[in-house]
């Protein structure tokens, strides 16, 4: 007595397990990884627009250098440039003559010419103007950096050893 099996094939019942050949979930969890990933680069993309100093500058009206005073407030110059001095230089105007701080854009003394008229808009404090835009005399705008927050508050000893610096 034999027990046949009418399929054609006995082994039909079977789970294929050839570990060789990707299945339908190999494949759908690729795509989403590739789905996720192409969204996180565009989130990056758009963050990184989105937090660079913006190159129009606040609409401020020039002050004459003389009435610069340490309040680490923004302000705009207008004047001449009459020195260079690597990442520094001195804008002067008809009352004075102020020393400009450009950070690392400027280390190669490139960013502005002798003579050439400029408008710096930055934070004056310590007896510098740490510039965050400058304007050419033929209207480019160079952003060097967003300008610094004000310093935190030290108290009256600070204060006091403010007023002591030579």
């Amino acid at each position: 007595m034999s027990i046949e099996d009418s399929s054609p094939n006995p082994r039909e019942n079977e789970k294929n397990t050839s570990p060789g050949r990707p299945t339908k979930h190999f494949a759908a969890f690729a795509i989403s990884a590739f789905v996720v990933l192409a969204v996180g680069a565009a989130g990056g993309a758009t963050a990184m627009k989105l937090t660079r100093p913006n190159v129009e500058m606040a609409p401020l009206t020039p002050v004459v250098i003389t009435s610069l005073k340490d309040s680490n407030a923004i302000v705009t110059i207008k004047g001449n440039v009459a020195e260079i001095y690597g990442n520094k230089f001195i804008v002067q105007d008809a009352s004075g003559r102020a020393l400009i701080e450009t950070g690392p854009a400027g280390d190669d003394g490139k960013l502005v010419a002798l003579d050439e008229p400029v408008t710096v808009q930055g934070r004056f404090d310590d007896g510098f103007l740490r510039a965050s835009y400058i304007v050419h005399g033929d209207g480019k705008t160079d952003a060097l950096r967003p300008p610094p927050g004000p310093r935190p508050h030290g108290g009256p000893l600070e204060e006091a050893m403010r007023h002591l610096k030579p």
